[in-house]
């Protein structure tokens, strides 16, 4: 009753969209947490309705970490068309994906062609963390930042008694992970991170945050030109 409600002086609708997957010392949920925290924080005070986080989804190359499970491509794609059909259906209009998993990239080409065929709506997709200004903070405070490093550390992602470790891993060649199998991934990334410190201050990653919730507030209240 209350969304019906709502659907009579708004049609936005933001979804977050999550992965459960390895993050090394932090929680399987990171992408989960974090697109629904982002999205929550940025659309509260302007009253937009948010979604509970879609938790699985593309992310075939982690498969050799228990606990890291994934969609086909096919079906993540289906899986975004189905909602949107429902949603619209329901008398929504304007949908804003925050997306929390780079690998989710690929179920892009199922909300584009869902958008041509829908020209009363318009979708948006948005990856917080690779924001231009989430960007713009991390390339001042450490740019050697991706998967499971300082740059996802945040007080809500961590787990009770899992401690930091301290040193610096040398980057991975992020192009070759999509060339591996599975195993191989393992075997190149070992604890699963990508490379860089694992924790920074939090001075540090609450200025990130900061960021990238003031993006995704300012796609929700005016980034509807376009698609």
């Amino acid at each position: 009753m209350q969304v019906e409600e709502y659907l009579e002086r708004d049609d936005r609708l933001v979804v977050p969209l999550g992965s459960i997957e390895q993050h090394a010392y932090l929680s399987l949920g990171v992408d989960r947490i974090l697109s629904q925290r982002v999205a929550e924080e940025a659309a509260e005070p302007i009253g937009v309705l948010v979604l509970p986080s879609l938790p699985y989804g593309l992310t075939p190359y982690f498969a050799a970490y228990p606990g890291s499970p994934t969609l086909r491509v096919d079906t993540y794609r289906a899986l975004l068309r189905d909602l949107l059909d429902s949603f619209a259906d329901q008398g929504f209009r304007r949908f804003l994906f925050v997306n929390g998993h780079g690998g989710n990239d690929g179920g892009r080409a199922g909300v584009d062609a869902w958008q041509d065929e829908h020209r009363d709506c318009r979708v948006r997709w948005h990856n917080w963390w690779a924001g231009t200004r989430v960007r713009g903070v991390v390339e001042e405070i450490d740019p050697d930042a991706s998967h499971a490093s300082w740059f996802e550390n945040f007080p809500w992602t961590r787990l009770a008694g899992v401690e930091q470790p301290h040193e610096k891993k040398p980057m991975a060649d992020v192009s070759r992970l999509r060339e591996l199998d599975p195993a191989d991934v393992r075997r190149l990334l070992g604890d699963g991170s990508l490379g860089g410190l694992y924790e920074r201050p939090d001075e540090d990653v609450l200025r990130v945050w900061e960021a990238g919730v003031a993006e995704v507030r300012e796609l929700i209240e005016n980034g509807w030109d376009g698609r």
